[in-house]
């Protein structure tokens, strides 16, 4: 078997538990944990929640809008989410390696390659070969089918 599937299982297993599954499981957890352990037996908190769907029902109102207010300062306001990013940064290999199989490793490197060439050639009064022409020919070509919304390398799985 394959270990890059096993990994990729694992990835698909670990999102939907954490995203989904846990998610949802807490927030029903929390709400009755806080409501039948603590609320219900103080009385003056439940002349505020006289039952448990008035408790969800505030929570919801209430807790849906600081919640996205939260999260929105998470990421925009606080220096937490950029500090995430440049972990994920410093961690991710293909940062410093050319990802296989994709536009960059087939026509933008290329092209960056053919324009160093290019350079080296005209500050040295030198023509390009024929060869060097047909190449940057080709760069061109996949650059357009790019840009008219074409696949380079199309992924697995991509219909």
């Amino acid at each position: 078997m394959n270990k890059k599937i096993i990994f990729r299982f694992w990835l698909y297993f670990r999102t939907g538990w954490s995203t989904y599954f846990a998610f949802i499981f807490g927030a029903i957890n929390t709400l009755v944990v806080t409501y039948y352990l603590a609320i219900e037996k103080i009385p003056a908190l439940v002349a505020i929640f006289p039952s448990f769907t008035h408790y969800v029902g505030w929570t919801i109102l209430v807790g849906i809008p600081l919640l996205t207010v939260i999260g929105y300062a998470h990421y925009k306001k606080a220096p937490a989410y950029s500090s995430e990013v440049d972990i994920g940064i410093e961690q991710n290999p293909y940062v410093f390696k050319l990802p296989n199989k994709g536009w960059n490793q087939d026509v933008v490197f290329p092209m960056y390659r053919l324009l160093t060439i290019m350079l080296l050639k005209l500050s040295n009064n030198e023509k390009l070969s024929d060869d060097e022409i047909a190449e940057i020919k080709k760069v061109l070509k996949d650059i357009e089918h790019l840009s008219q919304g074409g696949w380079i390398n199309k992924p697995k799985g991509m219909s």
